[in-house]
């Protein structure tokens, strides 16, 4: 059975050939705002990303990048382009934004949503509500807002101005707040009169090892999430000499390299599984391991020892990783002499869990056996209606993106369900496929190939970094460094457009394509057809872009997953049957998106 045309109309289509934007939870347009960081357009690349994540400057830093493993730029070298890094240039050097930022209808709607926590995915809800005209009410129990990105992000990644500045862009939207306020009773909130509840509380417990010697020796044992909560208000200003971090998160990072500025002299890490298994981000372990702090894997803890009653060691035991064919991972002892690090203080972070004591069970919020609440995949509401998740306290902890995911999503089922509409009801993504075409074979954007690899992000002298808990150890990228960077972008949100009548099937496209992605062939099945082109396409997650019959009965076969959006194939052509046009994808939310935002 031949293959189907390809319906290059369908919004999903292309979308999943941009493979950053794709990646991303919060679907943000990545090349788009590259470019615009190309061409100086600092504003304008915010404004992008500020529509649509929410935190630009904050995940400019501290995002975990799910779109960079996917950047097309590691089909030819080993580095992606540093998205995240680049967002973070938009918001360093953007300008005033007070008039973009979305209009607050003065008469309100007259439906009011308490919001339980004040981390991102409440903020990002608030965000999204507010401008439609309802009320919100953040309740938090914190002196201020941006939840676990306040408590648990260390001021040397993320600085305090940078975060109070986000964070404050949205509750100055008019949101109220009551902070030093925990909920103890969600019936007692239910009580309130509020229409909706959203709650983005996180996951804000931090597990614990049940190991000899653990109560014993409590006053020196503390858990990572409520440490660097400490140290983050103000409470905790210093540590032991000798420190053991247990985990390999990016929690434990954290916690390292905070002890190390706050009079850990020898501090280490360790973790169960070999390296390669460490959760850690890669960048995470590189500036752990740059400011001298070890990482000792396959040490499993198991006992804490005292002396004259007090913290003064951790015996661990050596661990080897076996794998079965699928791949599932067992840790076994080595059989080794126990290894003993002898320490002050250990911090444990081995993990976070959500805990929910304050929801009572006969509300109608239904709990699976593992305690978290049974929450709709989709619409985020809970088996109560009018009760709302998201972020980590849907489902666990995930990352800063996700929650701007969720919270996007949960704003449109509060407005559906408050409008007495079907929550599936999603609506539909704004899309626009536009032609590049300047001249004959000119574009309306730079498709010439940078050849150059990833910048670095210059670093604060080390010495000067750990002296202080503020000093923020990335300086990000300066402007010459931004546009460098910038330009290493494939461009792959412009499309390559075949228009089969106008093609008389000379090859020249196949000739000069760089990467041998197009082909014409007889048509087959998809499997079949796959393994027949010039480079069998493997990669089943891509699609092939089919034509229609040609007249030699043949069709155009291109391997979406390989080709580098070069212009190359449109700049041969010598009918115009291939066109770079550009693809524009953004999530319609709750709130109507601001198309105009960009100033032309």
């Amino acid at each position: 059975m031949s293959m189907e045309a390809t319906d290059v109309t369908d919004p999903e289509y292309f979308h999943k050939v941009v493979d950053c934007q794709w990646a991303c939870p919060a679907h943000t347009p990545v090349p788009e705002y590259i470019r615009l960081i190309a061409q100086r357009r600092y504003t304008d690349a915010f404004m992008i990303n500020w529509e649509s994540n929410v935190f630009p400057g904050i995940l400019g830093r501290t995002c975990d990048r799910p779109c960079e493993p996917a950047c097309r730029r590691t089909r030819v070298e080993d580095k992606p382009v540093a998205i995240c890094r680049l967002k973070r240039v938009a918001s360093d050097y953007r300008g005033d934004i007070s008039d973009r930022l979305p209009k607050i209808p003065t008469h309100k709607n007259g439906r009011h949503i308490a919001l339980v926590g004040a981390g991102p995915a409440s903020l990002t809800v608030v965000r999204d509500l507010l401008p439609l005209g309802y009320e919100c009410t953040i309740i938090e129990k914190a002196p201020k807002g941006g939840g676990l990105m306040c408590t648990n992000i260390p001021e040397f990644r993320l600085p305090v101005k940078v975060l109070d500045e986000e964070v404050n862009r949205v509750l100055d939207l008019g949101a109220y707040s009551r902070f030093n306020e925990e909920i103890t009773s969600l019936a007692d909130l239910l009580n309130e009169d509020f229409d909706a509840v959203f709650i983005g509380s996180g996951a804000p417990r931090g597990k614990d090892l049940s190991l000899p010697g653990r109560s014993e020796a409590s006053a020196n044992i503390h858990i990572g999430t409520d440490f660097l909560g400490s140290v983050a208000f103000g409470h905790t200003e210093e540590i032991g000499r000798r420190v053991v971090v247990i985990g390999g998160g990016n929690t434990a990072m954290d916690c390292c390299r905070t002890a190390r500025r706050i009079g850990g002299k020898n501090v280490f890490v360790t973790v169960r599984s070999p390296r390669s298994d460490m959760k850690a981000s890669e960048w995470e372990i590189d500036d752990t391991e740059r400011e001298g702090i070890p990482i000792l894997d396959n040490h499993n803890p198991v006992e804490f020892v005292l002396t004259d009653g007090k913290l003064s060691a951790v015996v661990f035991e050596k661990m080897q990783a076996e794998y079965d064919a699928s791949g599932k991972r067992t840790l076994k002892p080595t059989g080794e002499p126990p290894v003993v690090i002898e320490c002050d203080d250990v911090l444990m972070a081995i993990g976070q869990e959500n805990s929910f004591p304050w929801i009572e069970r006969d509300l109608g919020v239904d709990f699976d056996d593992h305690g978290m609440p049974v929450v709709d995949s989709q619409t985020f509401q809970s088996t109560r209606p009018g009760v709302f998740f998201g972020g980590d306290a849907a489902w666990g902890p995930e990352n800063i993106i996700w929650a701007v995911a969720h919270g996007h999503q949960a704003a449109i089922s509060i407005d559906l369900h408050l409008r007495d509409e079907d929550l599936r009801k999603r609506p539909s993504p704004l899309t626009n496929l536009v032609s590049t075409k300047m001249g004959i074979h000119e574009w309306a954007y730079d498709n010439e190939i940078s050849n150059d690899k990833r910048y670095v992000v210059p670093h604060t002298a080390l010495d000067d970094a750990l002296a202080s808990l503020s000093v923020e150890v990335e300086l990000g990228y300066d402007e010459r460094l931004a546009l460098a960077e910038a330009k290493r972008c494939l461009n792959c949100d412009i499309q390559t457009v075949f228009e089969g009548p106008r093609c008389i099937e000379c090859d020249a496209c196949t000739d000069i394509c760089p990467v041998d992605c197009i082909n014409f062939t007889a048509n087959s099945e998809e499997t079949d057809l796959r393994s027949r082109l010039r480079v069998p396409a493997e990669n089943l997650e891509q699609a092939l872009y089919v034509s229609d019959a040609l007249k030699t009965g043949r069709v155009m076969v291109k391997d979406e997953d390989v080709c580098l959006h070069c212009g190359l194939c449109a700049e041969r052509c010598p009918t115009g049957a291939w066109d770079m046009q550009q693809f524009f994808y953004q999530e319609t939310g709750a709130q109507k998106p601001q198309v105009h935002a960009i100033a032309e």
